[in-house]
């Protein structure tokens, strides 16, 4: 059976550093996707409702996120695509 949700693996290479902390390494793995996945939400390859899925975080945390990457939540959309978010949104608070 095909994985539904195929994956991408984004791999770079750094200097070794020994003695970095497990924490600060864990912390800048995440960093590293959350910079990756909002800037697939910037370019609109994907939506902030996916954006929240994939960083495992609620809609509104995406939001908020966007403010700090300089990302319009008012990107240029159809009036299907602004009423699909708007459906989107409803859903998520009805949780």
């Amino acid at each position: 059976m095909e994985n539904p949700h195929p994956k991408t693996e984004v791999k770079f290479t750094l200097e070794m550093l020994p003695e970095l902390p497990e924490i600060h390494r864990v912390e800048a793995e995440h960093k590293a996707t959350e910079a990756y996945v909002m800037t697939l939400l910037k370019h609109a390859d994907i939506s902030s409702g996916r954006a929240a899925r994939l960083l495992g975080i609620p809609r509104l945390e995406v939001i908020e996120l966007m403010n700090s990457y300089d990302i319009s939540p008012f990107p240029m959309q159809t009036r299907e695509e602004l009423e699909h978010e708007v459906e989107e949104l409803k859903r998520s608070f009805e949780r």
